[in-house]
């Protein structure tokens, strides 16, 4: 095994590295359902690379960054990675978003000797894909295990009868499922009621109608941003007010806050980082919102932040490796080094390639804005 992996990494000695430049690619969802949310992604990446740039860049070499559609399809992933690895040459696969986008295309790039760096989507599902490669580093919490410690602080707090789940079909409703089931065996309960969409869906009335039909008095959501707002707007719709309604990680965000106003108050979520806005945080997060307004023209969200700090980690890393820059010399210096941000609840490290320790924190929106709960959560 070490000999093929040496045979991999030592096959990318090259890929995408210049005496003056480092290419990068990614792949988003720049036409999709999360569309809306992508910006913040893109520009917290650009951001952090035209730091080390204006530095002069990392030992004198400076970052390029390639951003491909994946339109939240796979068949799209498929073909923006294709173009990344093949034509760009890029030398690592950095903030590429989605579960089953990732999923598709990640075997391939670690395939081919290339570094695959924090994938926003479902981690075990994207790690089982790509065979556990050693070329692979995730950074999103395992949406089963946040997901069982959210909704269980939910049936405990809240002593719901009935509970239902809504989910999107694929990675991410199935992982968070495996949570959600855990909590409810736990306590001696099923879903009562369950219905899936398909990433793309804009209408979710019947899967409310379902949920109101089985008189739940819980439902939880598996949920991008579009999908999150489509079901809180109709819950609210039908007027009501009895239910309480929570999303995972990829609902608990400031971008669905922004866009679903009044339709979205009173929505729980569970995450693992802290969410920060421009006017809340330490004097260093707020210089970074202020900075960020002044550079890109959307409003920064933790997203933003987040994908920043991804991006911090592998500058570093890429700084770490030295002059003779490699694959496995990055690779070695994520597993054996330490990484702080203030986003994160304390320093952070790469066992087994995932990113630990996960903290959960359950929030909800009051008065216009994600209100802590909880402590976080182990």
């Amino acid at each position: 095994a070490a000999l093929v992996y040496a045979a991999v990494t030592s096959s990318a000695i090259g890929a995408g590295v210049t005496d003056k430049e480092i290419v990068l690619g990614t792949h988003l969802d720049l036409s999709g359902p999360v569309a809306a949310g992508m910006p913040s992604l893109r520009n917290g990446m650009q951001m952090r690379l035209d730091e080390a740039n204006d530095a002069g860049g990392v030992n004198g070499r400076k970052f390029r960054m390639v951003v491909e559609d994946n339109g939240s399809q796979p068949q799209m992933a498929v073909r923006a990675i294709d173009k990344l690895l093949r034509k760009d040459e890029v030398f690592a696969i950095v903030n590429a978003f989605g579960s089953a986008t990732n999923a598709a295309v990640v075997k391939r790039a670690v395939d081919e000797g290339t570094i695959y760096f924090a994938p926003w989507g479902a981690s075990s599902i994207i790690r089982k894909t790509a065979g556990d490669s050693q070329l692979l580093f995730t950074t999103t919490p395992n949406y089963d295990t946040i997901m069982n410690t959210g909704v269980s602080w939910m049936i405990d707090s809240f002593k719901p009868k009935k509970v239902g789940y809504i989910y999107q079909e694929g990675p991410l409703g199935a992982l968070m499922g495996e949570g959600v089931k855990k909590a409810l065996t736990a306590k001696g309960m099923t879903y009562a009621a369950e219905a899936g969409y398909k990433a793309g869906d804009i209408d979710f009335s019947s899967q409310v109608a379902r949920m109101k039909a089985a008189d739940v008095d819980l439902i939880v959501i598996a949920t991008v941003t579009r999908e999150t707002i489509g079901i809180m707007a109709e819950v609210k719709k039908l007027g009501w007010n009895n239910v309480k309604v929570i999303t995972g990680n990829p609902g608990r965000t400031g971008i669905v806050l922004q866009l679903g106003k009044d339709a979205v108050e009173g929505l729980y979520g569970v995450g693992t980082w802290k969410l920060f806005t421009p006017t809340s945080g330490p004097d260093n997060v707020k210089k970074w919102f202020a900075d960020y307004k002044k550079k890109y023209t959307n409003e920064p969200d933790e997203n933003a932040l987040l994908s920043y700090a991804y991006t911090d980690m592998f500058v570093k890393a890429v700084q770490g490796a030295g002059k003779d820059l490699t694959a496995d010399k990055v690779v070695k210096y994520l597993q054996t080094n330490n990484f702080e941000h203030p986003i994160f609840y304390e320093k952070q490290t790469f066992k087994g390639n995932h990113q630990g320790p996960e903290f959960v924190e359950v929030d909800q929106i009051k008065g216009g804005a994600w209100t802590s709960l909880t402590k976080p959560m182990q």
